[in-house]
């Protein structure tokens, strides 16, 4: 079985309402890439633009192994299209209000799966109806969590407990899979001239990290206000990494504790087996579909009679932490999002189109078809027809 053998093999098309609605100061663009996540294709706008980040409005991180539509704003943003690199930018109007998630509907998929025999084939068709019965844990997938560093810490748990030198160090030295060149040479010399920084400066290129070094010159141990300088983009991601790694043990813990065991099976993360469901009985079904879990975060006020109450604790106990102490000690920003999150994941409209593979001779492929609402993941609906382990 083989995933995006191409990028045309894993398609995502942003659904929205919004349009053009007069002659606003913000400019609202259509955004087709291939090949780059989200916050990289905004950078390189911002660059060829020549403008601030925070001009930018968008809804949603989208994969950097598809071919993505999606839709954003620019404050004061010129009235053109642009072209870079697989970036395809349209202008379509002007607006009076930003683009947010809250613009977004939903996320259309087509997702093709190729190398399959003709078994595999009919499998994979066997589990969408099973996948049609039992939904699918609306867990955070691997996508979500690219700045854990290759041992599995997160930069914002360093941050909660108030270790400020090790969140810096992890957030400018760690290794990531899609580091280019510059960006490993620059970790090399943070890495060999940690804490002399005059000759960090000296060796490293303008840009970011050179920003915060320069701070810390004036500052040899103001590790905290280098963290508060951190882009606004990359102190969200650091958290909501974290915070979304927490809710995924939460319903881990939840689903392990409420189906039986031989109602349950497996499937892979990176960071390593998750519980899912592949038998819904009548008895389980009205809570599982009904189940809405919250995002931890400190301004949470939770019932002491809901049922995820203890697996929330269990979570935060693992991590030596209560509610109230998320948060970074000392900082207003960044903080950890509030909202609730749907347990349960039923695809909308799926179809499963089988055909003969042309890019693998003798095999068949599945075309599969469906419609997530915001913040789910399509790779989830895929491990989920194509890796579940039973046991």
């Amino acid at each position: 079985m083989k995933l995006k053998q191409t990028p045309a093999d894993f398609r995502v098309e942003e659904l929205t309402d919004a349009r053009p609605d007069g002659d606003g100061p913000f400019a609202f663009y259509r955004l087709h890439k291939v090949g780059w996540t989200t916050p990289d294709a905004l950078q390189a706008i911002a660059r060829r633009w020549d403008l601030r980040f925070n001009q930018l409005g968008y809804g949603g991180l989208k994969d950097r192994h598809a071919d993505t539509t999606q839709y954003l704003t620019i404050l004061h943003g010129p009235q053109r299209n642009l072209s870079h690199q697989r970036v395809e930018l349209t202008y379509l109007g002007r607006r009076y209000d930003p683009y947010s998630s809250r613009d977004i509907t939903a996320n259309r998929f087509g997702v093709v799966v190729r190398a399959l025999s003709e078994a595999d084939e009919t499998h994979l068709r066997v589990m969408s109806d099973e996948v049609a019965g039992c939904g699918v844990p609306n867990y955070f997938d691997d996508q979500r969590f690219g700045s854990v560093t290759a041992d599995g810490r997160f930069v914002a748990k360093e941050l909660v407990h108030g270790r400020f030198e090790e969140a810096l160090k992890l957030a400018l030295v760690s290794d990531y899979e899609f580091d280019k060149a510059e960006q490993k040479e620059e970790k090399r010399t943070l890495r060999a001239h940690w804490g002399d920084w005059p000759a960090c400066k000296a060796k490293l290129p303008k840009g970011h990290a050179r920003s915060l070094v320069t701070y810390l010159c004036d500052h040899p141990t103001g590790f905290k206000g280098a963290v508060a300088r951190l882009r606004p983009e990359l102190q969200g991601l650091y958290l909501s990494a974290y915070q979304s790694d927490l809710w995924n043990r939460m319903l881990a813990k939840w689903l392990t504790a409420t189906f039986p065991a031989d109602a349950l099976g497996t499937i892979r993360q990176h960071r390593g087996p998750l519980p899912v469901p592949v038998r819904l009985t009548t008895e389980f079904a009205e809570r599982w579909n009904k189940l809405l879990l919250p995002l931890p975060s400190p301004r949470l006020k939770p019932d002491p009679a809901a049922d995820w109450l203890p697996h929330l604790e269990a979570v935060l106990g693992e991590e030596q932490l209560t509610l109230k102490q998320l948060k970074v000690p000392g900082l207003e920003k960044p903080f950890f999002s509030k909202g609730e999150r749907v347990a349960c994941l039923r695809p909308a409209g799926m179809t499963a189109e089988p055909g003969a593979d042309e890019l693998n001779r003798g095999k068949r492929k599945v075309t599969l078809r469906f419609d997530l609402p915001r913040g789910a993941y399509a790779t989830m609906v895929v491990k989920r027809l194509t890796g579940v382990e039973v046991t």
